[in-house]
């Protein structure tokens, strides 16, 4: 939660930006990040397992409830025992569910605020204003360039300089057969080499 409000938390544009230039390419913290990782992966592991406790619990009050041959005093304990890792079950369900949706959270508010920057860096080059630091805004810039979409974008670049290579060699091609079909043939139709 803490990390969550650090990331919310209003700054300076330059600050901010600064700020998740670091995040986006310090090895620590990409290595923090690797080891979150694994621990939500053992978070969902243990979610798994409290789902599946609960659903075990609530077959054996199922159970005892049917059964009601069973004396009042051996019954009450036990149904207090049972009533007890009912509450232990589901509280380590919502905890593990709570810290696995959180953890959903971060990381959409995370790649949110990257393309917020992006945008706002964008926003700022076309109005003219110059930013400080470009070698901090081309780390941001990939940074926001997430995966496939930064992919496609560089496709796309490449795609279009193609094109306008293909429009320049067609171009000088249409020229060069209109200076040989002009050199070639006179006004009548015959050939230079044939008057």
């Amino acid at each position: 939660m803490a990390l969550f409000v650090s990331l919310i938390i209003p700054m300076p544009f330059t600050m901010k930006r600064k700020l998740f230039t670091f995040i986006s390419s310090s090895p620590l913290v990409a290595k923090v990040q690797y080891g979150m990782k694994i621990t939500f992966i053992f978070i969902l592991i243990l979610f798994i397992d409290s789902v599946n406790r609960v659903y075990r619990v609530q077959v054996e009050l199922a159970q005892a409830k049917s059964q009601g041959g069973i004396a009042v005093a051996a019954a009450g304990s036990e149904r207090m025992e049972v009533q007890a890792r009912k509450f232990y079950s589901q509280r380590n369900m919502y905890l593990c569910g709570f810290t696995l949706f959180l953890s959903l959270i971060l990381n959409r508010t995370y790649t949110m605020i990257l393309d917020v920057l992006r945008l706002e860096e964008e926003v700022k080059r076309l109005n003219g204003d110059k930013l400080g630091g470009d070698k901090s805004q081309q780390k941001l810039a990939d940074a926001g360039d997430i995966g496939e979409i930064g992919r496609l974008k560089d496709e796309l670049k490449k795609r279009d300089r193609d094109i306008d290579v293909l429009k320049k060699q067609s171009n000088g091609l249409s020229e060069e057969y209109n200076r040989m079909g002009d050199n070639f043939h006179v006004s009548d139709g015959t050939p230079k080499k044939d008057r």
